[in-house]
């Protein structure tokens, strides 16, 4: 699996060195594919700074170091939410660059609702904010994990241009 990421990521990782910036990373449903392919490039320490796998509220509580109120009318799996990670993750971690996943990769109930298939991710960094929703329309929780991970990394190199 990681072999199909690996193009991304060392594209990725040259794009961070030759700016001499770095990046932190909050995996959500992706569950830890995003900063795995990422650390596949040897090297890695000199662009990657370190992030967590936020499975559950306590994971993102300390991961973050939001107060409760800051997700306030949020929802996972949202631009909204999504964009609050990956500054979170940057400012906790002194990173240039964050990049956070919230979804659903399907096979069980989600707790907050959110459909099988249904990811969105955001990227911030030095005068950049995107978000991309990705839907697979599948249950297949493997497959999306995948494909959660390859959009993430794709919004990723282009945030990077």
């Amino acid at each position: 699996m990681l072999h199909t990421l690996h193009p991304q990521a060392l594209r990725i990782a040259e794009a961070l060195k030759a700016r001499r910036e770095k990046i932190a990373v909050a995996d959500g449903a992706t569950g830890g594919l995003i900063g795995a392919a990422l650390l596949t490039v040897p090297g890695a320490l000199k662009f990657y700074v370190g992030g967590g796998v936020v499975y559950s509220l306590r994971a993102r509580d300390v991961l973050f170091g939001l107060p409760a109120e800051a997700y306030e009318g949020m929802r996972s799996a949202t631009a909204d939410y999504a964009l609050l990670q990956a500054r979170a993750v940057r400012e906790q971690f002194g990173a240039q660059w964050g990049i956070a996943e919230s979804g659903s990769a399907g096979g069980s109930k989600h707790p907050m609702q959110v459909a099988s298939g249904i990811s969105c991710c955001a990227v911030v960094g030095p005068g950049v904010e995107l978000t991309r929703v990705t839907e697979t329309d599948s249950d297949d929780r493997i497959g999306n994990m995948l494909d959660f991970t390859k959009a993430a990394l794709a919004l990723l190199e282009e945030a990077l241009g």
